[in-house]
């Protein structure tokens, strides 16, 4: 019975014009960015200096994977969340906004299935967009630039890694899949807004806020102890995957972490949703 309802609040969500809408940002990030790293020189002197500078051959690091990393990063950190937000914030609270939702209740369905039926269509939305940041990158990235090893620099990461193409691509393939988990938090945080008596649009401001304050408090130098008591801390734990050696217990962890967090928040959207007055 749950198939069936999966199924029909997939093909609602894809049906919608708006859900779109992260996938053709991401077309369009991917083709800027990389159109201008390769017809610009000045991003691609500064990636051939710091390459030289520590004795490694420029025309076999700077490549399509080197820049398809280059694109994963900003992108899935600064556009990907306020995609999932927008349509996590749509999942409860358009149903309510165009009037539905009696409807929807009055089947033989309870409160909490319905809202686990959102969450779990949320969540392979989540995957698809992740699969999608992934695949654009590496496809636009191969069509401008050659074949070969991935350089990483990322200073705010303390992250400088040389990797060969074989282990290189291994790595952006699993970066790609696990980011999902970031896609995931942030839906299910616009979700358990979306619970409560609030608008689509209410639901996903008051989730990238809150993603925002716990990012900015966690950036104030002085809060650097406190780090690790942030959500958003946790949600890098992806880009340690271009690390050296990959700290695969630092990365359990932070899974495990925000697994609690996002299992936290499904169970009070769920309680805020049984609770709620739809007839008012």
């Amino acid at each position: 019975m749950i198939y069936y309802q999966l199924r029909n609040e997939l093909w609602k969500m894809f049906g919608k014009k708006r859900t779109y809408i992260g996938f053709g940002a991401f077309l369009t990030a991917h083709a800027s960015i990389l159109l201008i790293f390769r017809y610009w020189q000045g991003p691609r002197r500064d990636m051939v200096h710091r390459l030289e500078l520590l004795g490694y051959a420029s025309e076999k690091f700077i490549s399509s994977l080197t820049m398809a990393v280059a694109v994963l990063v900003p992108v899935a950190v600064f556009l990907m969340p306020l995609y999932v937000a927008l349509v996590g914030g749509d999942l409860l609270a358009k149903e309510v906004e165009d009037g539905t939702l009696r409807m929807i209740l009055a089947r033989p369905i309870s409160r909490f299935r319905l809202a686990l039926v959102k969450w779990l269509a949320g969540l392979i939305f989540s995957v698809a967009l992740s699969l999608a940041l992934g695949g654009l990158g590496a496809a636009f990235a191969s069509c401008l630039f050659p074949a070969g090893g991935l350089f990483v620099f990322l200073p705010m990461e303390g992250i400088f890694s040389v990797f060969e193409p074989g282990e290189g691509w291994s790595r952006y393939a699993i970066a790609t899949v696990i980011v999902s988990g970031n896609a995931a938090t942030v839906m299910g945080l616009a979700l358990m807004f979306s619970c409560f008596n609030v608008k689509p649009a209410a639901a996903t401001i008051l989730a990238l806020s809150v993603l925002l304050t716990s990012r900015i408090i966690q950036e104030i130098p002085y809060f650097h102890d406190l780090q690790p008591w942030f959500f958003t801390y946790h949600m890098n734990y992806w880009i340690k995957m271009f690390e050296a050696r990959v700290p695969w217990a630092e990365i359990l962890q932070s899974l495990c972490i925000l697994f609690g967090f996002n299992l936290t928040l499904l169970i009070v959207g769920c309680v805020a949703f049984q609770v709620r007055d739809i007839k008012s």
